[in-house]
């Protein structure tokens, strides 16, 4: 585990994306390196400014709930939104849940819709049941509209969702 460690360790100091990410996972769940969340998250934010997609997630989580850093839905909100552009189902999903709760965001059932069915098209199964309650919350017209945003967003490739 320590050569893995410091051959991930070396290719994430190289700016390897996905070696940062991992050397992120390492740090998180103290995988061949004592547990450091603050470490963490360093190492995906490097990966995170790459595109490594999952990145964002794990730091919008890391945000949420104030681990590693100090808890800022805000922030929370800015890193799901990276994630869910980049495709992250899961930042999707967390951004729906962030609109409808009005965490970091105004609170608003139109852009929760839209967030949770993109996800929900990509298989991420607990959007699908988030999506169904938001959409008994919304008149015929506005979820026809929530429709309409949902498919432009996952035609332009989860571009223009707004």
């Amino acid at each position: 585990m320590i050569r893995r460690f410091e051959e991930t360790k070396l290719l994430a100091e190289q700016g390897d994306a996905t070696a940062q990410y991992n050397l992120g996972l390492m740090y998180d769940f103290g995988e061949g390196v004592p547990e450091n969340k603050a470490e963490a998250v360093k190492w995906y934010r490097l990966a995170a400014e790459k595109g490594f997609a999952q990145a964002p997630t794990n730091l919008g989580f890391m945000y949420r709930y104030g681990i590693g850093v100090p808890e800022n839905d805000a922030e929370a909100v800015k890193w799901f939104r990276l994630g869910a552009e980049q495709g992250s189902a899961a930042a999707q999903h967390s951004l729906g849940f962030m609109y409808e709760k009005g965490d970091g965001v105004p609170q608003n059932n139109i852009r929760a819709y839209v967030w949770y069915s993109v996800a929900a098209t990509q298989g991420h199964e607990l959007a699908k049941s988030f999506r169904d309650g938001v959409s008994k919350r919304l008149t015929p017209t506005l979820l026809g509209q929530a429709q309409q945003i949902a498919t432009k967003c996952f035609e332009s490739g989860y571009q223009d969702c707004d």
